[in-house]
């Protein structure tokens, strides 16, 4: 029973999933007013977190037998055989985006919904079906899941968006590329041996670095932004010392472009992001409250 419970939490990709709610908690609080009522709040959390788990459930589902070809990925429910595919998974999986999405129209607003679903379809159809396997832009586009995430957060307070909460949304854009290229770097000849065009496997592995220090350095410059918004001076030096953090490690990088070197630029990416997002809740916690 307790096998079978955490290989749903991982085929549901429930870190992921939450994550991806933590930035739509993130747009709420990024607005200049964050009002939104302790029932919406909880229906944005819901709505948001089934339609990323449900995506990244279809993503396994459809992508089974990349899975099983790499590292990283061989364990997956689908991929084991742990659950056997048919077609009434992807119903099921439908079934729960579509719950997710008619909630937040009920509840919250048509505009809200609109981003979630925007966030699915990309992460979904855009992303897994048509250009993870085909095209080098595959990764980018599918940073668009927590940009629309931040959106639909932000428009569940007000569906004409801040500055403020574009820019974050922006700023989960830009992450995405440097994150997973770094990943790409370390685990290269997973992403080769599954036939994933992913940058570090079509151009030299210094230029991928290079590359992602350049992403890194107008990410970060993006992310502070914000500041001359709405933002306070926590957000600034939460935005500096993640920034800074990053930067540095993808230097590092482009330096040695060793696996460990790409795993802790990885890892570094997670710390850039999860500091900005932090600052962004407590500080808009504190308007909240």
């Amino acid at each position: 029973m307790l096998k079978k419970l955490l290989k749903v939490i991982e085929l549901f990709k429930a870190r992921i999933s939450l994550s991806i709610a933590l930035c739509g908690i993130s747009g709420v609080l990024v607005m200049p007013e964050p009002h939104l009522g302790y029932f919406d709040f909880t229906i944005l959390i819901i709505s948001i977190f089934l339609s990323s788990a449900s995506v990244s459930a279809y993503n396994q589902y459809y992508e089974r037998d990349l899975d099983i070809m790499m590292q990283r990925t061989r364990e997956r429910p689908f991929a084991t055989g742990f659950f056997k595919p048919n077609l009434l998974w992807p119903l099921f999986f439908l079934s729960i985006l579509i719950f997710s999405i008619l909630l937040a129209a009920k509840f919250l607003n048509f505009y809200s919904a609109f981003y979630i679903f925007l966030g699915a379809f990309f992460y979904c159809v855009v992303y897994t079906i048509l250009l993870k396997r085909r095209n080098i832009a595959n990764i980018i586009i599918g940073g668009l899941a927590g940009s629309f995430a931040v959106l639909a957060g932000a428009a569940a307070v007000d569906p004409n968006l801040s500055g403020s909460s574009i820019i974050l949304a922006a700023v989960l854009f830009l992450w995405t590329p440097p994150h997973f290229w770094s990943l790409a770097i370390a685990i290269k000849e997973d992403y080769k041996k599954a036939g994933i065009p992913m940058l570090p496997n079509l151009i030299s592995l210094k230029k991928s670095s290079w590359i992602i220090l350049s992403h890194t350095i107008l990410l970060v410059i993006v992310s502070f932004l914000p500041f001359f918004f709405n933002m306070g001076i926590l957000y600034l030096i939460g935005a500096i010392a993640g920034g800074t953090y990053f930067i540095w490690r993808s230097i590092l990088l482009v330096s040695n472009t060793s696996k460990s070197n790409a795993m802790a630029n990885f890892f570094a990416s997670f710390i850039q992001l999860g500091l900005l997002l932090v600052v962004c809740i407590i500080e808009g916690a504190i308007n909240y409250f």
